[in-house]
């Protein structure tokens, strides 16, 4: 299998960049898209990141990066290597969950998130904090998955069919930067589609929510007083 990362664990192999199906003629909307891959079964095992950023229709920043998956769940499986092709040895100099966070958060600052099954991708960002102790960022988001459902009429939904009918085939699937790119085009193109200003507008005319990521506060300990 190719190597998907290159030695400073960004992503080595990207599509060229085209505007997705329509994007030409602009839709006003802004987001980030993300994706990432997991190391194992546990949603906390975040082993890499990809970050695509929209601004008024169009993309304007993409980043990726490898992941040190928190301790007790960084064990690769695998079924995980052989759909992403990272391994143990990739990620051993990475950056940590800790360490990285910051920079997801500055990449995306205070945009909705969008992910292809974004309940999955928004489960890690929460799971991986909750292993690692960090405060987890309580993302608003939407799902391209449930978009597609709603604007294309596919046999399947799964993201290269439906990246595909937005105009961008030919990607590296499990790349976690090329899949976020994906999912981005596929956001753009059912904007333009509907006509759709923004994410809320876009979500609205297809009848799926905006939802946010739960974030609960640990529970008080009392302390009995001998």
């Amino acid at each position: 299998m190719p190597r998907p990362y290159d030695a400073e664990g960004r992503p080595a192999r990207l599509p060229p960049d085209r505007p997705p199906s329509g994007e030409s003629e602009g839709v006003p909307l802004d987001f980030t898209a993300i994706d990432f891959e997991t190391a194992n079964s546990s949603n906390a095992s975040a082993c890499a990141v990809g970050l695509v950023r929209v601004r008024d229709g169009r993309i304007v920043e993409k980043a990726g990066w490898l992941i040190r998956p928190p301790a007790g769940h960084d064990v690769f499986f695998e079924l995980n290597v052989r759909i992403h092709g990272i391994r143990p040895e990739d990620v051993a100099g990475a950056a940590t969950w800790t360490e990285q966070l910051a920079d997801i958060v500055a990449f995306a600052g205070d945009d909705v998130m969008v992910a292809h099954n974004a309940g999955f991708d928004m489960s890690v960002l929460k799971r991986a904090c909750d292993a690692t102790g960090d405060e987890c960022p309580p993302y608003r988001y939407a799902c391209s998955l449930q978009v597609a459902r709603r604007v294309y009429k596919l046999e399947s939904y799964r993201l290269p069919f439906v990246a595909a009918e937005a105009g961008f085939a030919e990607f590296p699937h499990h790349n976690a930067t090329a899949d976020a790119l994906a999912c981005a085009h596929v956001m753009i193109d059912a904007a333009h589609r509907l006509g759709a200003p923004d994410i809320e507008a876009l979500t609205d005319a297809v009848g799926v929510r905006v939802s946010q990521i739960a974030i609960t506060e640990a529970p008080a300990v009392s302390f009995a007083v001998a």
